[in-house]
């Protein structure tokens, strides 16, 4: 994938996907579905849109170039396979990769600690993920390795899912064109993406802080 086109294209997200409905039609709602399926499902592409893409797609929605409830139904439903996928393959990769006694750069131990913190934080941190970049592709697949109770995993992953999903589109529907927002419409989503890695960096913050502690 061309690093440049990517950049691009989430900068220009929402000029990108009018130009997609206008030549693809219906089926945009495959390429979006696809997208956040990758995002939230391969571990490798936290990179891809999530937030914004959901934002400027409720908004899109808005003017009526898209159906609103269709296209909630193919984001939850990307979202909440994407994670499913990302924890099964977590699940049988993770005892492959820590196989041994020792892996360079990885330690059995890693794994166990994963399996703690799991069964103590497993819920909340996948429901809590999905709001934060990067760490909503990685959380799923840690909870995979870890051997996190799938009926418990499936439920935070569905519950977050829906309320990530909900939440951006809604945005997006309600303040997309406002005229501040559509005159403003790559600051805004420049915005939201900075915005959701807050969260991720405080909390490292946070963590290193009680370390010196």
């Amino acid at each position: 994938m061309d690093i440049l086109w990517l950049v691009d294209f989430i900068v220009n997200l929402g000029d990108h996907l009018s130009a997609l409905i206008s030549q693809y039609g219906l089926l945009t709602y495959a390429l979006l579905f696809l997208i956040v399926f990758l995002e939230t499902g391969i571990v490798v592409f936290p990179f891809l849109p999530g937030d914004s893409l959901i934002f400027a797609a409720g908004a899109l929605a808005a003017m009526g170039a898209m159906d609103p409830l269709v296209l909630l139904v193919v984001f939850i439903s990307a979202a909440i396979l994407g994670d499913t996928v990302n924890y099964w393959i977590g699940w049988y990769t993770g005892p492959k990769i820590f196989r041994g006694e020792k892996v360079r750069f990885l330690k059995k131990e890693y794994l166990e600690k994963a399996k703690a913190f799991y069964e103590m934080h497993g819920g909340k941190t996948i429901f809590l993920a999905r709001f934060m970049p990067i760490i909503r592709t990685f959380a799923p697949f840690v909870a995979g390795m870890g051997t996190m109770n799938y009926r418990r995993f499936i439920a935070y992953n569905v519950a977050g899912g829906a309320a990530w999903v909900s939440l951006f589109m809604a945005l997006g529907y309600w303040f997309g064109n406002l005229p501040f927002v559509q005159h403003n419409f790559t600051l805004v989503l420049l915005a939201i993406i900075i915005i959701s890695f807050v969260p991720g960096i405080l909390g490292y913050l946070y963590e290193r802080y009680k370390k010196k502690e």
